[in-house]
């Protein structure tokens, strides 16, 4: 294993802002390599992602965050001392990276998770946010304000024992409980980072519905010691 730190990006239709994203993570001091994941994109993300002169990997259809980030490991982890999940749609504020490596780099934590700023306009209503914290907690008896939050960093070692994990929305909720069982360190970082907001529209609220669905799912599946 080399000390090369790598970023995977897991991407859906994100032509207008990957590019961005890209370019300001190529800003920081500490990333040595960065990898998309198109997750079968039906805009021209690919080819934006092509443009950029960085490592990219297509599938051919949408199969899920987790299962895009798992292809990512697989291509990635032996040759990784530390592994960054940062979602394609953060554009500039993705320079925030450097925020969750360095306390890895300097041992303070095992994980670390990025805690955002409040949104600047009315999403949902806090449903699925709760269910993960709620369900985390009932697990490992932890609470983890950012069971939701997609932007982490990982210790390769943390990465090779964690083993499979869900393909769906449920796949940060999932990590967390068996990161915090497995008796590795979690660290919930303040960034400045900002993506796309979902509003209360009925796309927005039905987009909750299918998180709500999948993290509800992902939970049950603990409660039965399934692993999916």
């Amino acid at each position: 294993m080399s000390n090369s730190i790598t970023v995977l990006v897991p991407a859906y239709n994100e032509a207008d802002r990957i590019k961005d994203t890209i370019y300001a993570i190529k800003g920081s001091r500490y990333v040595d390599r960065i990898v998309v994941l198109d997750d079968g994109s039906k805009d021209d993300t690919y080819h934006v992602v092509s443009s950029t002169g960085v490592e990219a990997y297509r599938l051919n259809n949408n199969k899920g965050k987790g299962f895009a980030l798992k292809l990512g490991i697989e291509k990635v982890l032996e040759e990784s001392s530390i592994v960054v999940f940062l979602d394609a749609d953060l554009g500039k504020t993705a320079s925030e990276v450097d925020k969750l490596i360095v306390p890895i780099i300097k041992d303070e934590a095992d994980v670390t998770i990025a805690r955002f700023s409040a949104p600047k306009k009315k999403g949902g209503f806090g449903i699925v946010k709760n269910l993960a914290k709620h369900g985390v907690k009932f697990y490992t008896g932890c609470t983890i304000n950012t069971s939701l939050s997609g932007q982490r960093a990982f210790k390769s070692k943390v990465l090779k024992k964690l083993g499979d994990f869900p393909s769906d929305y449920g796949v940060e909720v999932g990590m967390t409980i068996d990161i915090i069982n497995m008796g590795f360190r979690i660290k919930e970082i303040d960034v400045n980072m900002t993506h796309r907001e979902t509003g209360r529209d009925i796309k927005s609220f039905m987009h909750r519905g299918k998180q709500f669905y999948q993290i509800f799912l992902t939970l049950l599946q603990k409660s039965k010691g399934e692993i999916k």
